[in-house]
C-alpha cells in the first residue's frame, strides 16, 4: 500500500511553447541566422527586437515552419514544428497582411474564419464561437465595423481585424510581427490589455516582433534583441531601460541603440 505520508510525486512539467535549438539559416552562401537559441514560456511575454536585416522575419517564419532551417530544431509544444497537429494553438498576425482586394467578406467573417480553422470546415459555428469573435472584436475596438466590407477598411483598421482573428481561438502561442504598425494609439492599448489578458488569464505565451515597445514596456517578461543573426541580449527590459534606452523609440532610432548591444 502506497504510504499515506509520503509526499505527492511532483507535477510532470509542461514542455515550452516555443523552443529554438541553435537554429541557422543561409540564402546562398549569406547567413541570416547564426546558431539562434530561445524559449517562451507557457504565459510568457516575450519581445523581439532588432535592426532590419538582423534575422527577425526569418527567425518567425522558421518558428512557424515556413522556412527550413538550414540547422537546429524548432520546438512548438514539445512537438517538432512539422509535425504539429494542432495548428490552431498558434494565432499568427503577419507583418503585412495579405492583399484584400475583391474579397467581399465582412470584419466578423474574416474574424470567425479563425474559428473555421480549429472546427473544420464542415462544421457549422455554434454560439460560443460567435462569441469569442465578438470578444476578439472587441478586444481591438472593431466591435463597430464588424458588418463592414473589410477590403474597404483602411489598413489599420484591416490590421486590427487580422489581430482579432489571430486572438478568436484563443491561441496558446501567439507570433505577432510588427502588429501594430500603423494602428492609432486608442487601438494599441485595447490591444494591450487584451493581450496581458490572454498571458495572465489563460497562459498564452506571446511572442512580440517589433519596433515600438513603449505600449508593453511594463508587461513584458523579457526582451531578446537580434543582431546580425544572432541573439546579443535575452533579459528583463529593466535592463536595458536602466541604461538609458527607451523602448519606445521608433523605427528610424531603432539601430541607434543597437548599434551598442552585443
Amino acid at each position: 500500500m502506497p504510504d499515506p505520508l509520503a509526499s505527492p510525486p511532483d507535477p510532470v512539467a509542461s514542455p515550452p511553447a516555443l523552443e529554438v535549438d541553435r537554429l541557422s539559416f543561409s540564402y546562398g552562401r549569406n547567413p541570416v541566422l547564426d546558431c539562434v537559441s530561445l524559449r517562451v514560456e507557457a504565459g510568457e511575454f516575450v519581445a523581439l527586437a532588432g535592426p532590419n536585416g538582423s534575422g527577425k522575419s526569418t527567425l518567425v517564419r522558421a518558428v512557424l515552419g515556413l522556412t527550413r532551417p538550414s540547422a537546429g530544431d524548432v520546438r512548438l509544444f514539445g512537438e517538432k514544428v512539422d509535425g504539429l497537429t494542432s495548428r490552431w494553438r498558434i494565432g499568427y498576425v503577419p507583418q503585412r497582411p495579405p492583399l484584400l482586394e475583391g474579397v467581399a467578406v465582412t470584419v466578423a467573417e474574416a474574424v470567425a474564419s479563425g474559428r473555421v480553422a480549429r472546427r473544420g470546415w464542415r462544421r457549422r459555428l455554434r454560439a460560443a464561437d460567435h462569441e469569442e469573435v465578438d470578444h476578439a472584436l472587441a478586444s481591438v475596438a472593431l466591435s463597430d465595423l464588424a458588418g463592414a466590407k473589410l477590403a474597404e477598411l483602411s489598413g489599420g483598421q484591416q490590421q486590427r481585424a487580422f489581430i482579432a482573428r489571430a486572438l478568436v481561438n484563443r491561441p496558446d502561442l501567439l507570433v505577432l510581427d510588427e502588429p501594430v504598425a500603423g494602428v492609432d494609439a486608442g487601438s494599441q492599448e485595447s490591444f494591450r490589455a487584451s493581450l496581458v489578458h490572454m498571458v495572465r488569464d489563460h497562459r498564452t505565451a506571446v511572442l512580440l516582433v517589433s519596433h515600438e515597445l513603449g505600449a508593453v514596456a511594463d508587461d513584458l517578461d523579457r526582451l531578446l534583441v537580434l543582431r546580425r543573426g544572432r541573439v546579443v541580449f535575452d533579459g528583463p527590459p529593466a535592463e536595458l531601460t536602466a541604461t538609458g534606452v527607451n523602448l519606445g523609440v521608433h523605427r528610424e532610432d531603432l539601430p541607434l541603440w543597437l548599434e551598442g548591444i552585443g
